[in-house]
């Protein structure tokens, strides 16, 4: 598969509280800078890509998560949300929504998905159904830099989405369950597809690094942040780590050039 001229079509996973997001809100201001067309999609259900990318408090509350339009959701699949054990559409019409529910600041176009409230357990519901088919139109379809915050599990990524990720990311901490959870998570985009998939690692501290190589020895590695005591100032102060941090942004360029170098390669 080649890097579609349309875009790159990026997803970041990994552990909560691991820095995800923050990748996310890094990745998405540095192509935004170098002049490319950014659709950041939060797709985490505890949803804070706004803040992270710095957008301002006015310009989120005007922001609509997808899966809370209770009209749109039945208008598009035929049930009622928060509901099971009924009929409904499963390949709902998704190819108008994108531009009802994005908010824009420094360059950067912003979407959230929202929370899925199932209806019951293991059961596919109206909600998941559309969100699944919205994410993998923004995927193939968007003509700008898809950068996706996704959740550990990847609730939202189907095997039709998956075949359209250029590159997919897990972000790791040192730390065993982060470790357990990157092999999880990577075991799951093997089984949608992926083939693409690399790593991030953050708060990394001296020393460090030799048992993270060990540990992720299955899976490239992008690069190295460092634990750094501005990212959790500039997440409570709600500036974007653009701003906040010169250092890990320029860990953030070299990233940046190495997921593309990773992706060329591969695709050769």
């Amino acid at each position: 598969m080649q890097v579609s001229e349309k875009g790159l079509k990026i997803a970041v996973s990994g552990k909560g509280g691991v820095g995800k997001t923050t990748l996310s809100a890094l990745l998405s201001h540095i192509f935004a800078r170098e002049g490319k067309r950014v659709l950041a999609v939060d797709a985490d259900p505890d949803a804070n890509l706004g803040t992270a990318l710095g957008f301002p408090t006015e310009v989120l509350e005007k922001l609509t998560a997808i899966s809370e339009d209770k009209e749109l959701i039945k208008e598009r699949t035929g049930a009622e949300p928060g509901t099971s054990g009924q009929y409904f559409i499963l390949n709902p019409r998704v190819d108008d929504i994108p531009e009802k529910y994005v908010v824009e600041h420094a360059g950067i176009r912003l979407m959230q998905m929202g929370k899925v409230v199932r209806g019951g357990s293991g059961c596919a519901c109206p909600e998941s159904v559309l969100l699944k088919h919205l994410l993998r139109h923004l995927v193939l379809k968007a003509d700008e830099t898809v950068i996706v915050d996704m959740e550990a599990g990847l609730e939202h990524l189907g095997r039709g989405t998956a075949e359209g990720v250029d590159a997919f990311i897990v972000v790791v901490e040192p730390g065993k369950r982060s470790f357990q959870t990157a092999r999880a998570v990577v075991t799951l985009a093997r089984d949608l597809g992926v083939t693409k998939i690399f790593a991030v690692a953050n708060k990394v501290r001296p020393g460090d690094e030799e048992i993270i190589r060990k540990e992720l020895n299955f899976l490239p590695i992008l690069g190295f942040i460092p634990y750094d005591p501005t990212l959790i100032l500039a997440d409570l102060s709600g500036v974007s780590v653009f701003e906040q941090a010169p250092e890990i942004v320029a860990i953030g360029h070299s990233i940046k050039e190495r997921l593309l170098e990773e992706v060329k390669r591969q695709n050769c």
